[in-house]
């Protein structure tokens, strides 16, 4: 097999390990979707925590660790074993695992693969690179409303403070977030190559290798492949295991061997990386930065940021409507960041989405395959469908959740509500079948909340803090249940045939809409068959235009239309 990534080697040191010209990247997925703010699952040392595990489930017979022996070994609940491995599972890099394909029910007694569950484990010690703190404190103290006894550290967290300074400056870019991803790798590869070594015979350092296979499982943190092209395997970049007969299984290579090469390699792609972020910074932006100061608020100014590798961002939409459907899109991953005032429709097939620093708007999105992350967001609607969710640091909020799993809620979250899928689009059952999510399931109100302090920053709590119970949401009343209505912006592209909403609705809920509908259709009715003169139904029909006008204009939905008169 052909190697399609080059190997440059030194010419001043011909013993050198060659290193390929492509750059190594971090997954995003395990950092952005796969950390449990779980206390038992963060290590002091991982190696010493997860060597027993290694130990127990090592022999052939054994490669795969069910909930219940999860649950047994890290003496954590059953609730937070299966958890931990629905979560492996919506961040896994092989599709074909067991896990990845598993009916809801099944999750549990087929459990993961020990190398990935190891790996997912060790990470869980990962710290978030935070925002720096803004240069004018006092300009934006007031941004966030003091409502929480967390304020004090919570406030660093802010994105709404760093979205009225009008600038995501301060915020880490896809860059910066990416280098601190690679560095800790970088800081941790030896322990985390020991936990996926096996021993062979003899007492020297050699005694410990690495099999092609155990390497591919370091897939799971890092890839080979630039934006725009195809995700290279990592044994086809590897020297010591590009060449191996596809018949024959290869030889285990020394783990000192693979530590060497892969340093020299994240060495390399951090130099790279840092280059073309001093040359964005002494130049004008790229097409490819992701790091972008507000857009104004017209959709067409707002950012969209498109590659095959990395996700399209939608952000600094404010006081308007914005719409992409899936020929608008080519990431499977979305990003809607710092958007206000606004109506946002992402209508969809995707495997990833997270919502960041929004407040006061609407956000749809189609259907999500693997993880959804919602996070800082105040007074915003969210209609989701999607496989699971996860809801950090949100206030007064209200989900609208299609979820084949229990909603997660972490952090310092306020006055949130959860409620049943009410909306649909006309390729939604399309996109549900594309992506996996079973719409006759449905745990939106089956809540699991954990911990008010994420472990995963870098800030000191204040004490008494971390004994502090987690508040969880609430059930919409069915009385306040109304449908939402999608406008049909492309009627005649339109190739779907969902009519409905997808997923059924509890009783409450349904008898709530029911009688809605019955109620509009009496008041129709009395409109109609009202005995008034004709003069008198044009002042009638007059004064509804009226008051409905003035709704518009009082809720901001004034806005919808003119968007939708401009499309």
């Amino acid at each position: 097999m052909a190697d399609p990534i080059e190997p440059s080697t030194s010419s001043s040191d011909p013993n050198s390990i060659p290193i390929p010209t492509a750059i190594l990247h971090p997954r995003r997925e395990p950092f952005e979707h796969g950390l449990l703010t779980i206390q038992k699952l963060i290590f002091n040392d991982p190696v010493q925590a997860l060597t027993p595990l290694k130990q127990k489930f090592a022999s052939p017979s054994t490669q795969r660790v069910d909930s219940a022996a999860l649950a047994e070994l890290l003496q954590i609940s059953f609730d937070h074993s299966r958890l931990v491995l629905e979560t492996l599972a919506s961040v896994l890099h092989s599709e074909p695992d067991p896990l990845v394909t598993a009916l809801p029910d099944d999750v549990d007694s087929i459990g993961a693969d020990l190398r990935d569950l190891i790996l997912f484990l060790y990470i869980q010690s990962y710290k978030r690179l935070l925002p720096r703190s803004h240069k004018d404190s006092a300009a934006v103290a007031d941004v966030w409303p003091s409502m929480s006894a967390f304020d004090g550290y919570l406030s660093a967290l802010s994105p709404l403070q760093l979205v009225r300074s009008n600038s995501r400056r301060f915020m880490p870019s896809q860059a910066d977030e990416e280098v601190h991803q690679l560095s800790y790798l970088q800081k941790h590869l030896a322990n985390i190559l020991s936990l996926l070594s096996e021993h062979v015979e003899g007492e020297s350092e050699e005694s410990l290798v690495l099999t092609m296979e155990g390497f591919e499982h370091l897939g799971f943190l890092i890839q080979f492949g630039d934006k725009g092209s195809e995700v290279v395997p990592l044994s086809q970049a590897a020297p010591f295991f590009a060449n191996s007969d596809p018949d024959m299984p290869a030889a285990p290579v020394p783990v000192s061997q693979v530590h060497d090469w892969l340093l020299q390699t994240i060495a390399s792609s951090l130099e790279s990386i840092t280059e073309k972020v001093s040359a964005k910074e002494n130049g004008s932006p790229s097409g490819s930065d992701q790091d972008v100061a507000m857009a104004d608020a017209t959709p067409s100014s707002a950012k969209a940021s498109l590659s095959a590798r990395s996700p399209c961002f939608v952000e600094g939409v404010s006081k308007s409507s914005y719409v992409k459907q899936a020929s608008d899109l080519n990431s499977s991953s979305v990003k809607v960041i710092n958007c206000h005032d606004s109506t946002i429709y992402i209508l969809a097939p995707l495997r990833y989405a997270i919502i960041y620093g929004c407040s006061d708007a609407t956000i749809v999105l189609g259907a999500v395959g693997k993880a959804v992350r919602v996070e800082h967001c105040e007074r915003v609607h969210v209609i989701i469908a999607a496989k699971r969710v996860c809801i950090a640091n949100c206030r007064e909020c209200v989900f609208f959740l299609g979820v084949n799993q229990r909603p997660l809620f972490v952090g310092d979250n306020h006055k949130l509500q959860v409620a049943p899928y009410n909306t649909y689009y006309s390729q939604l059952e399309e996109h549900l079948t594309e992506v996996g999510i079973v719409s006759t399931i449905n745990r939106w109100d089956e809540a699991l909340s954990i911990s008010v302090i994420n472990p995963h920053d870098s800030l000191s709590h204040p004490a008494g803090v971390s004994d502090a119970q987690p508040e969880s949401a609430t059930c919409l009343d069915p009385d306040q249940f109304t449908n939402f209505l999608i406008p049909n912006w492309f009627e005649n592209e339109s190739t779907g045939s969902t009519k409905d909403n997808p997923f059924p609705l509890p009783d409450a809920y349904m008898t709530s809409h029911q009688r809605n509908q019955k109620n509009l259709s009496e008041i129709k009715q009395m409109l109609r068959e009202a005995p008034l003169e004709e003069n008198r139904k044009r002042e009638l029909s007059s004064a509804l235009h009226v008051y409905f006008k003035d709704w518009l204009y009082a809720s901001g939905n004034i806005r919808q239309l003119y968007c939708l008169q401009g499309d």
